[in-house]
């Protein structure tokens, strides 16, 4: 875990002290079937209390032994979890819920805690709408997830966020260099593969 990256956390956290944003993880680490095939050892250098993880590995037949190790790491840890795109799942985990460009059916439960991801301002608009107490705008810059895919940079990513009326996280391309084109007005957190996994 890069230390920059946890002091990055600290600020974030400690400039909510009062708002009620302080229960809302300034870090997040994303599951990645291909660039972080097991997510376990990166998770358990997250930092306690300051961290969350999205379990995605979509389609991995070992997915729902993954989360249950995920869940036990999560909750030994202080770290908040939650699943993309699979409600049961995240029920028998007790964990939130991660929403996909905010599409949410009737048939989902209630989950504990709604996250989403963003690309536009139409998907912004959508998970305010599902009701996600925080959404992943990306890309934030350009990602090893998806090589060539054009960025929203910071310029175009802040003038999003500002007017998403929800807190809003960048994802794509996050490294300690970036941190200081995020804008801490507006920034509630990042969300990272490589950066969170070192």
């Amino acid at each position: 875990m890069q230390q920059k990256l946890v002091a990055w956390a600290r600020a974030v956290k400690s400039r909510r002290r009062h708002s009620a944003l302080r229960c809302l993880p300034p870090l997040w680490l994303f599951t990645d079937a291909t660039r972080l095939p097991d997510p376990r050892t990166a998770v358990a250098r997250l930092p306690p209390g300051l961290a969350g993880v999205v379990l995605r590995h979509d389609g991995q037949p070992d997915r729902v032994a993954l989360g249950r190790d995920l869940a036990r790491l999560c909750r030994a840890r202080r770290l908040m979890l939650v699943v993309a795109g699979d409600a049961r799942l995240a029920a028998a985990l007790r964990a939130g819920l991660h929403l996909r460009g905010g599409r949410r059916t009737r048939a989902w439960p209630q989950a504990p805690f709604l996250t989403s991801s963003a690309h536009d301002a139409t998907e912004l608009r959508r998970a305010r709408k599902a009701g996600a107490s925080l959404v992943f705008l990306s890309p934030f810059l350009p990602t090893a997830s998806h090589p060539g895919a054009p960025a929203l940079g910071p310029h175009r990513w802040a003038a999003l966020a500002r007017h998403a009326g929800l807190p809003v996280a960048a994802l794509g391309g996050i490294d300690t260099a970036c941190l200081r084109h995020l804008p801490p007005r507006v920034c509630a957190g990042i969300g990272a593969i490589g950066a969170l996994s070192l």
